[in-house]
């Protein structure tokens, strides 16, 4: 049977962005990256984007070499899955690395590229369409909208409605942090009439009222979140909750409680520059991690993260699926 790529991202999945298993000499630690994948899979998602941000984009550099091998074992983990994941891949750079990188996703079997713009900072809106267009012609694209504190830009509107008119184009992370930006996007879409473009969030600071929200007669229907590489049972029992809900008071106290751990995962009071590091923290609190080691030795935790990523666990210990993980984390690490 086909898979049919835009009526399950329509169908509104979790999808964590991937992180990357290092060891103390900062090399790939094999063993726990599938084990990594295998909890992922075992908590129910609907797929996982690999080579992304959360992946850290260092794995491209000549001197680390990791892209390939790390989508290379994500992939083969998910070939062993019991239901059909979608299989997303970062695609990064100008036009020629972009369409390289699409191609080499295509032929390691992923179903389509989350394609960041970061590269594109001194195009123009036309220019960076027609990198969009030229990718596309390689690989379904989701297109992903980044907030300009991580290195993303403000992109119009207009963008936005000439993007959605790409053919390839099957879905679109919004990922902002801005709701007048999150707006432009939606309204997009709707006007373009593409009713087979998936609207994902990627607005770690208001996951829960995303999936709530009714645009009309369009909704986000799922998540592409790093937030949601740790917690993952729990995350997946989320989106099913706020799967076509009405928000509730219940609901929206969830939703800030969401928001609170993000910000100390993320390290929002510190401009984000412990974001991956701190989903290293819990990683290797549930001991899928052996460090919170990344390929770069200058990243690392912020101060005060720890105690914020403590006190997020005190206040909201029904958000975590630490029970989850310890009953079976011995399994996915001997594989």
């Amino acid at each position: 049977m086909t898979f049919d790529l835009r009526a399950a991202l329509l169908n509104g999945l979790a999808i964590p962005a991937h992180p990357l298993a290092l060891n103390a000499n900062r090399k790939l630690d094999e063993r726990r990256q599938r084990a990594l994948t295998r909890y992922y899979i075992a908590s129910g998602v609907g797929g996982l984007a690999v080579g992304v941000h959360t992946t850290q984009f260092a794995i491209r550099r000549p001197e680390v070499g990791l892209f390939q091998p790390v989508l290379e074992i994500a992939a083969e983990e998910m070939n062993h899955a019991a239901q059909p994941l979608v299989r997303i891949g970062g695609i990064c750079g100008q036009t020629k690395q972009a369409i390289s990188e699409a191609t080499l996703l295509h032929r390691l079997g992923y179903h389509a590229g989350l394609l960041s713009l970061g590269a594109m900072a001194s195009a123009n809106e036309a220019e960076m369409l027609a990198h969009c267009r030229a990718v596309a012609e390689v690989l379904p694209i989701v297109g992903f909208y980044l907030q300009p504190a991580v290195g993303g830009r403000t992109l119009s509107y207009n963008f936005w409605r000439q993007f959605s008119e790409i053919e390839n184009v099957v879905a679109i992370k919004i990922a902002p942090f801005n709701r007048y930006q999150t707006l432009d996007v939606v309204r997009a879409v709707i006007d373009a009439q593409r009713t087979d473009i998936a609207l994902y969030t990627g607005n770690d600071d208001n996951i829960v009222a995303d999936l709530l929200t009714p645009f009309g007669e369009r909704r986000i229907v799922g998540g592409l979140l790093g937030h949601w590489s740790v917690w993952t049972k729990a995350a997946v029992d989320l989106l099913n909750r706020c799967r076509m809900a009405n928000a509730t008071p219940e609901l929206m106290r969830l939703s800030v409680e969401v928001t609170d751990c993000n910000a100390a995962f993320f390290d929002a009071a510190n401009a984000f520059s412990g974001c991956i590091a701190g989903l290293h923290k819990v990683l290797r609190r549930q001991g899928l991690f052996e460090g919170i080691w990344c390929l770069d030795e200058n990243e690392g935790l912020s101060p005060g993260q720890t105690e914020e990523i403590d006190r997020v666990y005190r206040a909201y210990p029904a958000l975590n699926d630490d029970r989850f993980v310890e009953q079976h984390r011995d399994q996915w690490l001997r594989g």
